[in-house]
């Protein structure tokens, strides 16, 4: 594994401490980190929440979180250190006079880095920072973080950032996306520019087109009231998927430091074609998920969930477009979409076919090469290229994989996204986190297709549960004699 970055003594405020993504990724991703060592004594974790728990019955509910994280039979030994890390206080967000056990929880412990961590709705965002300058509760040495989606608009968002900017610099925000956490878009990194045979390929002359997958195989479950007024645009494709299209196509920064690659990220956000009108058509796919079968388990409607009639879409395709000298004329084609056959994450480099094939065409065909780099479930990257069949016959072609998975090759259990960002957070590292015109440009375009989609009232598709999404996206690359891979 490699070296593990030092951090400071630290208190991690936790607003929504007894939430879904508090219990289900935040916890556990400390636990392993304390586990391996790298928090460092005095360091404490605090959940706030509405919830009227006390401190051991928010335990109990830390402790059955992280027993599927145990990854090892000795380190149940390492759980009484880890609790005595952990408290819970009892606040309304809302409510600054209610904050009163918070301000007792942290007294005298000004001199500590305090970390706010909003896994709440964004609603929140702006009251809690507020709440924090209120009550006196800003030190020196201060960071907040604020999950996405922030906000559901441009608009919105531009609100959100005000609100939390009036309190807090900058340089103190960090607007979190799990997914430039992930080990595998951290190797996307590595790929492109610590690798020479890459670069030269990187555009539009060698590259035909580049897709974006991101499936998943659950409904919206519990979320269902929250998503009817998000849908899967808003939830994937504003933040995960643009940011993945951005580490795809950026240029080199100058180095790794903060604003180096945002800013190369934030010239690809807005380089981006608005789609609009007759394009919109075209270029993008909107749908809904009927009941159907998943893995073999029978999978209700969208509309069976939420109990009612609903226009909000489950499923998203688009072709874009980035207008700049790189990659002028190659599409980019992203979809994600939910109760699709498995959870799969992958980035699709397509090159182009060879400009004349020497081989015999009645023996095999000429097939052009491939990169996939998977994100999920199984981490790695796969180049297809063509090689000779062994044996004395015909001179005949077939593809063939070079294949390289992480956990194999490196022999460890890989890290949760989360893992990391919370210590980057703590480490006041920014380099994987969006900066305030990121969000709003990616808002900008976003919002323009959302308000195509309402102006033209195009049609809501609809995907059996368990299919991969709606014919009318195949359709969409079959048009230019594409297909998804």
């Amino acid at each position: 594994m490699a070296q593990l970055n030092p951090v400071d003594p630290f208190d991690l405020v936790i607003f929504g401490g007894a939430g879904d993504l508090a219990l289900r990724k935040l916890l556990p991703a400390l636990w392993h980190r304390h586990c391996d060592g790298q928090l460092p004594p005095l360091s404490r974790i605090i959940g706030v929440g509405r919830s009227p728990l006390n401190r051991e019955e928010y335990l109990e509910l830390v402790a059955e979180s992280i027993e599927a994280s145990f990854f090892g039979e000795d380190e149940q030994t390492y759980w009484p250190s880890f609790a005595e890390r952990v408290d819970y206080v009892e606040v309304d967000a809302m409510d600054a006079d209610t904050w009163d056990p918070l301000c007792a929880c942290l007294e005298g412990r000004e001199s500590v880095l305090r970390a706010i961590y909003l896994a709440t709705a964004p609603s929140l965002y702006g009251p809690v920072a507020r709440g924090f300058h209120q009550r006196n509760l800003m030190v020196q040495n201060m960071r907040i973080v604020l999950e996405k989606p922030v906000g559901r608009d441009f608009a919105s968002a531009r609100d959100i950032n005000d609100e939390v900017g009036a309190y807090f610099a900058e340089s103190q925000i960090f607007r979190i996306d799990h997914y430039l956490g992930k080990e595998t878009v951290q190797n996307l990194l590595a790929l492109r520019f610590g690798n020479a045979i890459f670069e030269p390929l990187w555009r539009r002359e060698v590259i035909d087109h580049v897709q974006i997958t991101v499936a998943e195989e659950l409904g919206v479950g519990d979320r269902v009231g929250f998503y009817d007024d998000i849908g899967a645009l808003r939830d994937m494709v504003q933040n995960h998927l643009l940011q993945l299209v951005c580490l795809v196509a950026m240029e080199p920064p100058a180095s790794l430091d903060d604003d180096a690659v945002r800013d190369e990220k934030i010239k690809v956000l807005r380089a981006l074609k608005p789609l609009t009108g007759e394009a919109l058509k075209s270029a993008s796919v909107r749908a809904q998920y009927l009941s159907g079968a998943v893995k073999g388990q029978l999978a209700s409607s969208y509309e069976e969930e939420l109990g009612s009639p609903s226009q909000t879409e489950t499923f998203v395709a688009l072709k874009l477009e980035i207008d700049n000298w790189r990659w002028s004329g190659v599409p980019f084609y992203l979809r994600t979409g939910k109760r699709l056959p498995e959870k799969y994450s992958e980035i699709v480099i397509q090159f182009k076919p060879v400009p004349h094939t020497i081989f015999d065409a009645r023996v095999s065909a000429t097939l052009p090469n491939r990169l996939a780099i998977t994100l999920q479930p199984d981490e790695g990257v796969n180049l297809t290229m063509m090689a000779k069949e062994p044996g004395p016959g015909e001179f005949s072609l077939r593809p063939v994989s070079l294949d390289l998975s992480f956990e194999e090759t490196f022999g460890i259990r890989y890290p949760d996204a989360y893992e990391r960002l919370v210590i980057e957070v703590l480490r006041g590292n920014q380099a994987l986190f969006m900066r305030r015109d990121e969000i709003e440009a990616a808002w900008r375009w976003s919002d323009g297709i959302l308000e195509g989609w309402a102006q033209s009232k195009q049609a809501l598709e609809t995907y059996v549960a368990g299919s991969w999404g709606p014919s009318a996206a195949s359709m969409m690359l079959d048009r230019s004699g594409r297909a998804w891979n």
